[in-house]
Formats: C-alpha cells, sequence, structure tokens
C-alpha cells in the first residue's frame, strides 16, 4: 500500500507527461500533464491503445511500444506530431523481475519544440553567414579584374595627359567605389539594429536596375550590350542589397554567356502573377541544355566552362530567393538565350 501511494503520488505531482502500458497494449495510467498534452480523459484508463491512438498524433506510436515489449531495450527518438509539435520520446521496458518478462512500457515525453526552433534559427544564421561570405567573394571580384586591367593599362600608358589615361583613371574609381559599396552594405546589414537580419524596405525597381548597369559599365562597353526593361511594376518590398545581388548576377552572367561574336541584348521584365511579384531577365546568349538547367543553381556549377567563373553567382541568387519563401525557374535553349524567372512574395 505504501509503495502503491508513493506511486500515485509521483504520477500525480510530475510536470512531464507520461504512460503506463501494459504488455496487452491497454492504457493503465497517465499523469495528469499527458491528460493535458494529449487530450486524454481518465475514461481512457483500460481502454486498448489502438482505440485512442489518434490522440497521440503521429503514426508509429503503437510499433514503437510492441518493439520495447518484444526487445526489453529502451527506445529514445525525436518525434513530431500532426500539430507540429517536437517531443524527445522516451519508451522504457516495465520489467516483472521475479517472473523476468517485460510487462508493458514506460513513455515520457519531453517538449522540445522551443529547442527544435531555435536550432532552426541557428542553421539560419549558418546559411546567411555562408551567403554572406558568398557574395564577399563574388560580387567584389569583378570589379578587382576592372581595378587590375585599369592598373596594368595605366602602367603602360606613356602619355599621362591624354583622354585615355582619363577614362583609365575615372575607370579605376569606379571600381574602388563599386568595392566600398558592396562592402558597406554588408557591413550595414550584419551590424545595424537588426543584428543578423538585413532591413526590409520598400525599393524602386529601376533605380536598382540603374544602380547595377553603372557597375557593369565596363563590361557593357567592352561587349557592345544593351540593357532595356519592361515594368510593369515598378516598386516592391525587399532586402535592397539582396535584390541588387541578383540583378547584378543575372544581367553581369548574361554579359559573360553571350558570344563574342554578338552583341549581349538583355531585358528586364517585372509583372504580377498569382500573388507574386516577378523580375525576368532574358538574353540572346549561349544557353544551355535541359540537363544543365536542372543543375545550375547548384553551387559550383557553370552553364559553359569555357566562360571564367566559379559557378557562385546563380547559386547566390537561388539562396536569396529561398530565404525569401520565394522561386526561381529558367528557360533556355542552345545558342538561343535564356530566360531566369524570379518569383518574390508580395
Amino acid at each position: 500500500m505504501q509503495l502503491n501511494e508513493d506511486l500515485e503520488n509521483y504520477f500525480s505531482n510530475t510536470i512531464i507527461p507520461q504512460l503506463f502500458v501494459d504488455a496487452n497494449l491497454i492504457l493503465r495510467k497517465f499523469t495528469p500533464p499527458a491528460m493535458k498534452q494529449f487530450d486524454l480523459k481518465s475514461e481512457f484508463i483500460g481502454m486498448p491503445l489502438k482505440k485512442i491512438k489518434e490522440n497521440f498524433r503521429f503514426p508509429t506510436f503503437i510499433n514503437n511500444i510492441n518493439s520495447v515489449i518484444a526487445t526489453g531495450k529502451i527506445l529514445e527518438k525525436e518525434i513530431q506530431t500532426t500539430d507540429f509539435k517536437w517531443y524527445q520520446m522516451n519508451v522504457l521496458p516495465y520489467h516483472v523481475r521475479h517472473e523476468n518478462r517485460t510487462n508493458g512500457v514506460i513513455i515520457t515525453f519531453v517538449d522540445i519544440t522551443p529547442r527544435v526552433n531555435d536550432l532552426k534559427e541557428q542553421e539560419k544564421l549558418v546559411v546567411e553567414h555562408e551567403l554572406l561570405l558568398d557574395t564577399i567573394a563574388h560580387d567584389i571580384k569583378n570589379p578587382l579584374v576592372g581595378l587590375n586591367l585599369s592598373f596594368r593599362l595605366i602602367k603602360d600608358l606613356k602619355d599621362k595627359n591624354s583622354d585615355k589615361f582619363l577614362t583609365l583613371i575615372s575607370n579605376h574609381e569606379k571600381s574602388l567605389q563599386e568595392i566600398q559599396k558592396v562592402i558597406n552594405g554588408l557591413v550595414e546589414s550584419r551590424w545595424e539594429k537588426q543584428r543578423y537580419q538585413a532591413a526590409v524596405e520598400l525599393i524602386d525597381l529601376p533605380n536598382i536596375i540603374e544602380d547595377v548597369r553603372l557597375s557593369l559599365s565596363q563590361q557593357l562597353i567592352e561587349t557592345n550590350a544593351r540593357i532595356t526593361h519592361d515594368l510593369k511594376v515598378g516598386e516592391l518590398t525587399f532586402v535592397r542589397r539582396k535584390l541588387r545581388s541578383m540583378l547584378y548576377n543575372l544581367i553581369s552572367n548574361a554579359i559573360k554567356y553571350t558570344p563574342a561574336s554578338r552583341s549581349p541584348e538583355i531585358i528586364v521584365r517585372s509583372y504580377m502573377e498569382d500573388g507574386y511579384f516577378v523580375i525576368a531577365v532574358k538574353d540572346n546568349g549561349i544557353g544551355m541544355r535541359s540537363e544543365d538547367q536542372k543543375t545550375i543553381f547548384d553551387k559550383f556549377q557553370r552553364a559553359s566552362k569555357s566562360v571564367d567563373g566559379q559557378g557562385v553567382g546563380l547559386y547566390l541568387v537561388q539562396t536569396i530567393v529561398s530565404q525569401a519563401d520565394g522561386k526561381i525557374d529558367i528557360n533556355s535553349e542552345l545558342d538561343k538565350g535564356t530566360e531566369i524567372r524570379v518569383w518574390l512574395k508580395s
């Protein structure tokens, strides 16, 4: 009687949901927290689990119990219920020692939903930091190439008063300004009020396109490229740095992957469709095979090995879009160009 009373006091006062199920899968006892957590009622005691299994909201519950009864081994696992909560579930065999047999199980549930959510947030931070590092490495590379080219030409130029010298100095300054702009944007997004999250704002899309055009001015001149746009919607709410990075990479790729035999023709479109703000960038470049389109957004994948690059640009675009719960698609044909569409939730 004393032992039974001790057990009753324990079951009544514990804050952990616990169940006692016998070897015939009959519910024998549960703690008050289990009553609240799984909507159990006192009249359920003595009922077979198969009649009340829906209350526990995960499909392998009875199979897990049977496994422990059969093996006599403790089972520990993380489970998610249909209401999207996470639990650490421990199923312990209930031993009848003098008979040397297992006569059921004791099951405990610890709510680990907050811990799982924290881990997901940490994973997002890791992805965000990796994205920042990739952005630094990729977005600074082009202005650095231009900077080095201008520097070499300046060194070889004998007449320091010529118009060509002034043009090279101007290109030199623009490349330095572009590098500074990328660095400032990254630093501000990292250390301002939203410490780990860049600020969302209402952005004028034509201004971003013009900013990208100026950043790529040297490539535009060298390739005789032309950028036009057809913007049905000119404003959207997004992170300025990320939107600029997306357009910069898409337009830069469109220039880079156009054969030297033709001038790049790039058109940027925007419109609303199915509740999404769509930005489409179409070119007249080399295009790609259908099998390459399946992997082109993977890191270090490129449409052509004959073009200089690391295969990071489209990966950055895809990562930014994915983090914003958007989507991205591609339509391309060999030697007829490519169109990439970015779908952002409005």
